[in-house]
């Protein structure tokens, strides 16, 4: 009778573990955060949000992953069909969705986005062949460039270059859409003449590229670029180190935007709460995961670049530290 008693207790006992585990487990909520390439940086920012986010799995039920993806306006698109819960899109992609304007003009207004943080400066970064003989931006008429893949940010942005240029895709000898992936390697088989690439610095693509075939990178400005960047508050003048790729001693002047975390109102406040409290409660872990974290300042993440409100659930969190 004693075993039976013992054997009894111990069932028991095991049931209720289980139904007390069950809910943790059914309640488990899974994240998924737009990218971009593999080879860049926006594919870094997701993973390393992701494993900090998982650090901490078994205590807020988040379990997160971050694929990679078309880019900006491909993640923007995903947050609004529900597809994605966030995304790393540049700040000038950003104020466009959220107000329904250019690419997005179509699907009207975003005003269910919400902002979570600033990242990075994103220079506008033209690498070309030196046999080209593209020195600057307005050299590359009549040449084989990659103008980038529909739905990426460098595709976005080299649109708007080209309207203040005054060019049409039918000035280049060849407008080729490939994605960041691919353009490096067609730039090394002579397949382009040049490549765009909007990203945070030091770039692997940009890396490949410059390795893999004499190169330069080019400079974009001049008085169409000022323009440019007096009309739109989310653009402002960059400088590509010089050093940092090889064969370009130089500093190299161009424009550029930031990077940014945005999400969806339909997000629930604790997950994005959680999320935003895994980056920052981990910053000096997370700014080691890749060079262009390095410079990152919490104070200017939660206002620089931001052109729409932020998400309930970050608000949460900066109040919290005393940041608002």
């Amino acid at each position: 009778m004693r075993v039976k008693a013992l054997s009894y207790i111990f069932s028991a006992a095991l049931g209720y573990a289980c139904l007390t585990a069950t809910p943790a487990l059914a309640q488990q909520n899974f994240i998924t955060i737009g990218t971009g390439g593999q080879t860049g940086v926006y594919y870094v920012v997701g993973q390393s949000m992701c494993r900090l986010v998982n650090r901490n799995t078994n205590d807020h039920g988040i379990r997160c992953n971050a694929p990679s993806s078309g880019g900006s306006v491909a993640n923007v698109n995903a947050i609004r069909s529900g597809e994605m819960d966030m995304g790393v899109v540049q700040s000038d992609i950003q104020y466009k969705a959220y107000e329904g304007t250019e690419n997005f003009a179509n699907a009207g207004e975003f005003k269910e986005m919400r902002a979570m943080f600033a990242l990075h400066g994103e220079p506008l970064t033209i690498v070309a062949r030196r046999d080209a003989k593209i020195q600057h931006v307005k050299d590359l008429k009549g040449k084989r460039f990659n103008i980038g893949n529909p739905g990426s940010g460098q595709r976005d942005t080299m649109d708007v270059v080209m309207d203040a240029l005054g060019w049409t895709i039918k000035d280049f000898a060849l407008a080729s859409q490939l994605s960041a992936a691919e353009q490096a390697a067609a730039l090394g088989d002579n397949n382009i003449d040049a490549m765009v690439y909007v990203a945070g610095h030091p770039n692997g693509s940009i890396q490949e590229a410059t390795t893999t075939v004499d190169s330069v990178i080019v400079a974009v400005n001049g008085q169409e670029i000022d323009g440019i960047i007096a009309e739109q508050p989310y653009y402002a003048k960059a400088i590509i180190p010089g050093g940092m790729y090889r064969g370009n001693d130089q500093d190299i002047e161009t424009f550029g935007v930031r990077a940014t975390m945005v999400t969806s109102v339909n997000v629930p406040e604790e997950t994005v709460y959680q999320t935003v409290k895994a980056v920052f409660d981990n910053f000096d872990r997370f700014k080691r995961l890749h060079p262009a974290f390095a410079n990152l300042d919490e104070q200017e993440m939660i206002k620089e670049g931001l052109s729409i409100p932020l998400h309930d659930g970050a608000v949460r969190y900066y109040q919290e530290r005393g940041w608002m």
